[in-house]
């Protein structure tokens, strides 16, 4: 994605001619705390209850679930999200996933995955991780996994709202700042750095 001018107001552009399609491309900040949480504490219940999970055995499977997550987003952001097919359907598909929020990082209703998206992708993630894991470890495991999403989800829209005070947070801010405003196609951890570290995509020093 070359760099080029990036709106600073908090305008939406409309993205569907549809009138039905457009509503399903916005959704407020908070729909993925009302939609996910449940899910976290029903994959922790279920766990520790039902399948009788220790509780270091649940904490090791929940931890490796939010690093796996790190990990998916990294990937998917890098590869998808900033991935441009050629042609004229190849640029519009691009901006419906991402492009959008580049030219608009500042549209408060753009800046969570719509439930049309995140849904699908969370029931794709649970059936590809039930192939490899039994349920005693795949309910903890995804519970960790889904915690993951929904803070980098609700993580994403603090990062372009909130003025951080604690030193950490304004350092996430600023590296994602830089990939927005200054360098694109470098910085795609959102909700943290370290793939960008591992990876060797991190920002050059000047």
């Amino acid at each position: 994605m070359a760099k080029k001018y990036v709106s600073n107001s908090k305008e939406s552009v409309r993205m569907f001619k549809s009138d039905f399609l457009e509503p399903l491309s916005k959704v407020h900040f908070s729909i993925p705390i009302f939609i996910y949480v449940p899910v976290v504490v029903y994959f922790s219940v279920q766990a520790l209850i039902k399948y009788n999970v220790t509780f270091i055995r649940f904490l090791l499977f929940f931890a490796l679930g939010i690093m796996i997550w790190t990990l998916v987003e990294y990937l998917l952001h890098r590869f998808v999200f900033h991935f441009e097919p050629s042609g004229s359907f190849g640029k519009r598909l691009h901006f419906i996933f991402h492009g959008v929020h580049h030219d608009y990082p500042n549209d408060e209703k753009r800046l969570v995955m719509p439930p049309s998206v995140s849904v699908p992708l969370a029931c794709l993630f649970y059936f590809l991780y039930s192939l490899l894991l039994e349920k005693a470890e795949l309910y903890p495991f995804f519970s960790g996994f889904m915690l993951g999403y929904l803070i980098y989800d609700i993580g994403h829209y603090a990062i372009h709202h909130f003025n951080f005070k604690n030193k950490w947070f304004k350092m996430v801010k600023k590296h994602h700042m830089i990939h927005h405003y200054d360098d694109p196609e470098r910085g795609f951890g959102v909700s943290s750095a370290l793939w960008d570290h591992i990876f060797k995509s991190g920002f050059k020093k000047k």
